[in-house]
């Protein structure tokens, strides 16, 4: 999975760049022709997101939605956290 891929799932989530956050939505919705929209294919082929093509309520965009191997492949690929750093330490 490339960077772009990776930020359309985490970002269909409501996640950060580093898979934190709480999942507080389930969707990402873009239509033939955006920036977006070849990756949310690719994640598709991928088995990681599913797709609902040209949904009316959203203009005739498609809509898609992460899967539970998305889920997985989320915690998988996102980049480890960096460390919290405490003002006394970063002070010294």
């Amino acid at each position: 999975m490339n960077a772009e891929q990776l930020h359309v799932l985490q970002h269909s989530l409501g996640l950060d760049r580093y898979g934190r956050g709480t999942m507080y939505h389930n969707s990402f919705v873009t239509g033939a022709g955006s920036t977006d929209h070849p990756a949310c294919m690719a994640l598709v082929a991928k088995g990681f997101m599913t797709r609902r093509a040209k949904v009316q309520l959203y203009g005739g965009d498609d809509i898609f939605t992460v899967t539970d191997a998305g889920k997985r492949a989320i915690v998988a690929e996102s980049p480890k956290a960096p460390p919290n750093v405490s003002r006394d330490a970063a002070d010294a």
